[in-house]
């Protein structure tokens, strides 16, 4: 039997550079960049290689506005030059996607999250590690638990304050935070204050533009500290009273599966309770919300931003209408305007392996999901649920409105 193998070489070489410039490259990675023909990078990263015959270009912002421009260079030999760990909230990631893995390498260099936690003594899988480059501050907030230990890509010298702000906000005003300034060069720096009087640290110092921080989260006393998702509390949520309360929404964001990068369609969204928190469990999931009532529409926008959900995109308007514009999802929940051709575009669009959720509070919208059923497959469970209640000086139940709640698996 013979074995084929393939001759192709790398073309494109995609290194991470770390604050000592060259000092912090090996061997390997020091003959790409003397025989490269493009090197695209950074001004920072031009700035810490000097010394190379190779064509500089100076990527753009967002970098993906590039991708399309480095094909062109194919065969010559390219160098892109990255901070860090290439394959680590880089642009490696992005890369691997465009070509095949044949034709790229990597040459990883100590990431932030490594430097950070070598300087706090923190032991690196026991610290939550996270980035806000390119993204909204608000991503950081689910990570906001008692005695947890943060390490954050930051954007930019404003970074910290953003973050100090969510932290009071959200009753851990007692945090510690860390700004360790370019890391691993010779200018490095630490900067440390609290939450609640960093603004009085930012008066003392300059914080540096490209820096790492890191977050010792330790909640106010006698705050109150939301939980982990699912099944916050109703009154987390701001809301006309027509959403999907605590209990259920629970039981409703476990039917959705939850998962890594993975898409949700929430159409009928009221509030958003049920996309937020299903994102909330979604690692760099995606979620799309549709909802006719202006009003929800603009609650469920403010809830997300508030809750730490700001990759939840609502629309106001019908589903029907909207559904044509978004990916195809790997989640689908209705929670509001049932109808059978709905479902049936939903199913036709929703990836293998995906699920559907539907909950009903009324008889008609109950009967729908019966013939649903029966035509799709699927499981129907009736959920009754009761919260005590003062009666006089006795106690006694409260029943919730009954929901009735079709899933299916594609």
């Amino acid at each position: 039997m013979t074995t084929s193998t393939t001759n192709i070489q790398p073309w494109l070489h995609v290194i991470g550079v770390g604050e000592s410039g060259l000092k912090s490259l090996g061997t390997e990675a020091l003959d790409v960049l003397n025989q490269a023909d493009i090197i695209i990078g950074g001004e920072r990263h031009h700035r810490l290689t000097k010394g190379f015959t190779a064509k500089r270009i100076k990527w753009p912002s967002p970098f993906s506005t590039m991708i399309g421009k480095i094909g062109e260079f194919r065969p010559k030999n390219v160098a892109i030059l990255v901070t860090g760990d290439p394959l680590w909230y880089s642009a490696g990631a992005l890369l691997a996607r465009e070509w095949p893995s044949e034709e790229i390498k990597f040459y990883p260099q100590l990431s932030a999250f490594q430097l950070a936690c070598s300087k706090m003594g923190w032991s690196i899988p026991d610290v939550d590690k996270i980035t806000v480059h390119g993204r909204p501050v608000e991503q950081v907030i689910p990570w906001f638990r008692p005695y947890n230990n943060l390490v954050v890509l930051t954007a930019d010298s404003k970074c910290p304050s953003k973050i100090a702000n969510l932290l009071k906000e959200k009753g851990y005003g007692a945090s510690k935070l860390t700004v360790l300034g370019e890391l691993g060069g010779p200018n490095e720096s630490m900067i440390q204050g609290l939450a609640d009087s960093w603004k009085l640290t930012e008066e003392n110092h300059t914080i540096p533009k490209f820096h790492t921080l890191c977050i010792e989260c330790i909640p106010t006393e006698k705050e109150d500290i939301l939980p982990s998702p699912p099944g916050l509390p109703d009154d987390a949520f701001v809301s006309d009273g027509n959403f999907t309360k605590k209990e259920i929404r629970s039981l409703t964001v476990n039917s959705l599966n939850p998962g890594k990068n993975k898409i949700l369609w929430d159409l009928g969204c009221g509030c958003g309770s049920v996309g937020i928190e299903w994102l909330l469990l979604s690692f760099n999931g995606r979620a799309y919300g549709v909802e006719k009532n202006q009003k929800r529409c603009t609650m469920a926008q403010s809830n997300a931003m508030k809750l730490g959900a700001p990759r939840f995109s609502i629309t106001c308007g019908l589903s029907s209408d909207l559904i044509s514009t978004f990916p195809d999802p790997d989640a689908v929940f209705i929670g509001g305007g049932l109808e059978p051709d709905l479902v049936q575009v939903a199913m036709d669009r929703l990836k293998p392996y995906g699920c559907l959720v539907a909950n009903s509070v009324t008889l008609e919208s109950e009967a729908v999901l019966v013939d649903l059923q029966k035509e799709f497959g699927g499981t129907l469970t009736r959920i009754a649920i009761s919260r005590s209640r003062t009666l006089g000086k006795l106690t006694t139940w409260n029943q919730l409105l009954p929901v009735t709640q079709w899933m299916v698996q594609k």
